[in-house]
Formats: C-alpha cells, structure tokens, sequence
C-alpha cells in the first residue's frame, strides 16, 4: 500500500469530525502545491514533503494537529499557529470540533514553508559550489 492509500484509510477509519478535518487539511495542501508529495512515517502519521519535510498531522482523541517542521521560521501574518509557539523549530495547529479552517491562510503557509525548504536547498549548492571552487583553486 502506498503512503497516499495509507491516508486514505487513515482518514476512512476516522469516522467523527477527525476524518472530515484531517481530510480538509489534506485536501487544501495539496491544491497549495501540486508538487507536494505524501508520505508515511512514524508508524502512522501522514507527512507532506516538497524539497523536505512541510507538515506531519495527527488525529488524537480530541484534537487533529498539523506540524509544520520549519514553523519558528515561517511568516504567520494570519496566527495560524496555536500550539508549540514556544520552540525553536517546530509550530503546530490544532483544530478542535467546530474549528473552520482558514483555506487561504494555510495555503500562504504551505507555499511558505515550500519556499523555505528551497532555500535551505539553494543555500546547501552554493555551499557546495564555493567549496568546489576553492579545492580548484588550491590545486
């Protein structure tokens, strides 16, 4: 089974508002990107990936909680975040029954954090492309 079938009967067991929740985040992700892929980690979590780790979300008892890997470093004009605000690397999101999601701020945060995992991408080759050309220089 493929990570995308994975969350299909992830989102297919959940049969309250969770499914229907977890189903809409899917949903406005990939419509912000369609180069975004989807993947299976951690035994059961859906992940999202574009050049590197966007999100991760998570069904629990009570609440559906979206991750953004990079979220400390990613504009949030629309306070999106509401959990993890603490950290250094991670921010979180979690909706609770009866939350609407905001489907044009989160887009603007997925194209962000896409935008953000491109640079961390350009900054590793030109890194790489100075160090290639001092060895040529040395020699």
């Amino acid at each position: 089974m493929n990570p995308s079938e994975r969350i299909d009967e992830l989102i297919a067991g959940l049969t309250d508002w969770r499914g229907k929740t977890l189903a809409s985040l899917r949903k406005t992700i990939l419509e912000a990107d369609g180069e975004i892929i989807e993947e299976w980690k951690w035994m059961g979590s859906p992940v999202w990936s574009r050049d590197g780790m966007i999100a991760v979300a998570n069904a629990h008892k009570e609440k559906v909680k979206i991750t953004f890997t990079n979220g400390a470093s990613l504009p949030d004009p629309d306070k999106l975040f509401n959990a993890g605000l603490g950290g250094n690397k991670w921010r979180a999101i979690d909706l609770f029954e009866g939350d609407k999601i905001d489907t044009r701020a989160l887009k603007n945060l997925i194209r962000a954090a896409v935008d953000f995992n491109q640079s961390k991408l350009k900054k590793k080759a030109t890194v790489g492309t100075r160090a290639k050309v001092q060895k040529s220089k040395e020699a």
